[in-house]
C-alpha cells in the first residue's frame, strides 16, 4: 500500500486517483502507524514552504517521514514535497526544511521589465532532460514535457543528486534522486501519460 501523507497541503486526491489509475493501491493518511506500515510513501505539497513545515510539525509527521526514508522504502516528494526535503528555503524569509538532502530552495530570478519574457510562477508544460539514470524514469523519453506550477526551485549542495534538469530562466533541477528518494518539481498527476508512467514505476519499486 502506498501512503500519501495528509498534512492539509496539496491536491492529495488527484495523486491518489493517479496511482489507482495505473493499478497501485494508495491511501491518504496522517496516521503514523499507517505510514510506518506502508510499502511506499509520497509527500505531495502545494502552498508556502513555511506553512507546510508548520503543518508537518503540528500533525507530528516529521518523524514518520524521516523514519520511512531511513528504512529504505521508496519515497516520492512532489513539488513542495520535494522542496521540503532540503535544508532551508528562502520563501517569505528563511525557513528550515527536513534537512534530508543538503541544499537550498530559492526563487527564480528574471530580468526586470520591459525585457522580461519569463513569468513567475513558472506555470505550464516544460521539458525534462535526463542527467542520470533512474528506474523512476524508465519508459519516459528524454525531453518529455511535464506540468509545472512553482516560483521556487531546489539547489542541491551535491549536483550529483540531480536526475533531470529543465530550462526556465536558466537550467534548474527539476527532479532529484538519492538512494530510495525521488523528488520532482513537476506534477506527475497533471502530466498525462508520462506522469502516469512515473507513478507506475514508483509503485513497482521494492
Amino acid at each position: 500500500m502506498i501512503a500519501i501523507i495528509d498534512y492539509d497541503m496539496g491536491n492529495l486526491r488527484s495523486v491518489q486517483k493517479a496511482f489507482e489509475a495505473v493499478g497501485h493501491k494508495a491511501m491518504v493518511t496522517r496516521n503514523r502507524q499507517a505510514i510506518a506500515d506502508a510499502s511506499h510513501v509520497v509527500l505531495p505539497g502545494v502552498g508556502a514552504f513555511g506553512d507546510c513545515m508548520r503543518n508537518l510539525q503540528t500533525y507530528e509527521l516529521v518523524e514518520p517521514i524521516t523514519q520511512s526514508i531511513k528504512t529504505g522504502k521508496p519515497f516520492l516528494g512532489i513539488c513542495l514535497g520535494l522542496q521540503l526535503l532540503f535544508t532551508e528555503s528562502t520563501e517569505f524569509g528563511s525557513h528550515r526544511g527536513l534537512g534530508i538532502i543538503p541544499g537550498k530552495v530559492v526563487r527564480f530570478s528574471v530580468p526586470p521589465e520591459p525585457s522580461q519574457t519569463m513569468k513567475i510562477p513558472h506555470m505550464g508544460w516544460n521539458a525534462i532532460i535526463k542527467r542520470k539514470p533512474s528506474f523512476m524514469l524508465d519508459g519516459v523519453p528524454d525531453g518529455s514535457y511535464m506540468y509545472f506550477v512553482h516560483s521556487y526551485y531546489v539547489v542541491p549542495d551535491d549536483p550529483d543528486v540531480m536526475c533531470t534538469s529543465t530550462d526556465y530562466a536558466g537550467s534548474f533541477a527539476s527532479s532529484v534522486v538519492r538512494d530510495n528518494i525521488f523528488g520532482c518539481q513537476f506534477h506527475p498527476e497533471k502530466s498525462q501519460a508520462e506522469g502516469l508512467r512515473l507513478f507506475r514505476n514508483f509503485g513497482a519499486m521494492s
